[in-house]
């Protein structure tokens, strides 16, 4: 799935809001998804990082792999129903043990997010639903969908792949414009940053003649 909108002049927002949303555009793009939210987490916050979702969900997408996410301990929190892995998202916001916390939540009304966005705030920490469409209202401040790109270049060998790259589209942002911006893997720091950083802004440079079919505007 292509982006709607087109690549953004404005700087990524790197610093994530207490509460977000995200969204795979298609099946191909669930490890891509996981890639973004792994990365919402605030830099050096040393918390663990919950991943809570009904089995089905785990069944269906497999359990993160914790050795894949270098420094980043991981904590699984398998649910037998989608109420029980919001409860258990939301007491991990609230407890603050946590610098992360992902929901895989399907139909969360805008009350319950509106819980969520206070337990992050008042555990000073992340929430990120991972529902399958981002419909409905939503207490998130930002609501993503992503996407996966080809990977970069090795810089050693032109053969091999590079970092890890993947498109992350800005679908609504409380006063913020909606737009993408490309990212890729940092094999050093193990979270994302912009593709391609022009120098002086640090903005990704998606041009035109670069940017996959669809995404240029």
């Amino acid at each position: 799935m292509t982006p709607a909108h087109p690549p953004s002049s404005d700087p990524w927002p790197e610093r994530p809001a207490p509460l977000e949303e995200a969204c795979a555009g298609g099946p191909r793009d669930m490890a891509a998804l996981l890639l973004f939210a792994l990365s919402r987490r605030i830099g050096g916050d040393r918390r663990p990082v919950l991943v809570t979702a009904p089995r089905v969900w785990f069944a269906e997408h497999g359990r993160p792999y914790g050795p894949g996410a270098a420094g980043v301990p991981l904590i699984l929190a398998p649910t037998t129903t989608a109420a029980e892995a919001l409860w258990t998202l939301e007491q991990a916001l609230r407890s603050g043990a946590v610098a992360l916390a992902l929901g895989a939540v399907d139909g969360a009304s805008l009350a319950q997010t509106r819980r969520l966005d206070f337990a992050a705030k008042q555990g000073e920490t992340v929430g990120l639903v991972l529902p399958r469409r981002l419909d409905g209202l939503s207490a998130a401040r930002r609501r993503w969908r992503i996407s996966t790109f080809e990977s970069a270049t090795d810089p050693d060998d032109p053969r091999a792949p590079g970092p890890a790259r993947l498109i992350a589209e800005l679908v609504r942002g409380r006063g913020e414009r909606p737009g993408a911006w490309m990212l890729e893997q940092d094999d050093e720091t193990h979270r994302l940053r912009l593709a391609d950083r022009l120098a002086g802004d640090g903005l990704a440079a998606i041009s035109h003649a670069g940017a996959p079919s669809g995404l240029a505007a």
